[in-house]
């Protein structure tokens, strides 16, 4: 009978501990929103004030060097930031008429439905692909050697190399994910010419398929502080039947920096791609 009555008493005080004194359940703690894509206690990985890294007021001007020409990341070594896109939307690039050749339009369908993207099983993404993450890049210029890096924060923590001291494309370049990239400044905006690429990559989420026949020219332009414009031609006689061209805007976070990021963690895709899924679920604005 008493360990009867010790186990009423401890029922009564476990049911106390989850029901509050008007008989009802208490609510959760309503915990801080963390971005997806940022370490906890980095900064910009909590939501704060204007917005994840975002600054109050009014955008400044865009840093510049001390010749004057723009800069595309702070305005000193120590002023970290990363550049990351608006909301993502099925066609990022605004891109309404796409002159597809009937077989690159049917690719481009069965990408949508299926979205076997090779970004999702941590496979470097050429061309505009790498700027439509939740996680960012960072551009990083070093003069001294004449180039100019993309980091890439997400998938595979690779990074692009744009050459900047005058060279040319290589006559017959080894295919590669990124291609070979050549630079120059017009004005404020540098221009970036790439051929060379492989097939093994998605160069934006699945809307534009390519062959190696790839040529594109890509135009980014710092409008101010918060803002890069991100411009892009695309030449691809095998996929298309003429040049088209789309555009975008990327948003400066400041006080971020490249973080540690595993991309296997968490990655479902190899269920989808050789498993039981049937699916990927893209109700979420938040996507890799």
């Amino acid at each position: 009978m008493r360990s009867l009555w010790a186990g009423f008493a401890a029922l009564v005080f476990l049911v106390s501990l989850v029901v509050d004194v008007n008989g009802q359940a208490p609510q959760s703690p309503q915990l801080p929103s963390v971005q997806v894509g940022v370490p906890e206690g980095a900064p910009g990985g909590r939501q704060a004030g204007p917005g994840r890294g975002r600054q109050a007021g009014p955008p400044q001007p865009a840093p510049r060097n001390a010749s004057g020409r723009v800069l595309l990341g702070g305005a000193t070594a120590k002023d970290k930031g990363l550049w990351l896109p608006g909301p993502v939307i099925p066609n990022p690039l605004a891109m309404s008429d796409v002159p597809y050749q009937p077989w690159a339009a049917a690719l481009a369908a069965n990408r949508r439905t299926h979205q076997l993207e090779p970004h999702t099983r941590c496979k470097p993404s050429g061309v505009a692909r790498v700027f439509l993450t939740p996680y960012g890049v960072e551009l990083v210029e070093l003069p001294e050697q004449q180039r100019i890096y993309v980091f890439d924060i997400g998938g595979p923590h690779t990074y692009r190399t744009i050459y900047m001291d005058g060279r040319s494309h290589p006559r017959t370049p080894a295919p590669t994910h990124y291609g070979h990239s050549i630079g120059w400044w017009d004005g404020d905006t540098l221009v970036v010419d790439t051929a060379g690429f492989n097939e093994d990559f998605w160069m934006d989420r699945g809307l534009l398929p390519h062959t190696t026949q790839l040529h594109t020219v890509e135009r980014f332009t710092r409008v101010n502080s918060a803002t890069l414009k991100y411009e892009l031609t695309i030449d691809d006689p095998g996929a298309y039947t003429r040049p088209f061209s789309g555009e975008t805007t990327l948003r400066w976070e400041n006080g971020t920096e490249l973080f540690e990021y595993v991309c296997q963690e968490a990655n479902y895709a190899h269920n989808l791609m050789v498993g039981q899924g049937t699916k990927v679920d893209r109700s979420s604005p938040i996507v890799p």
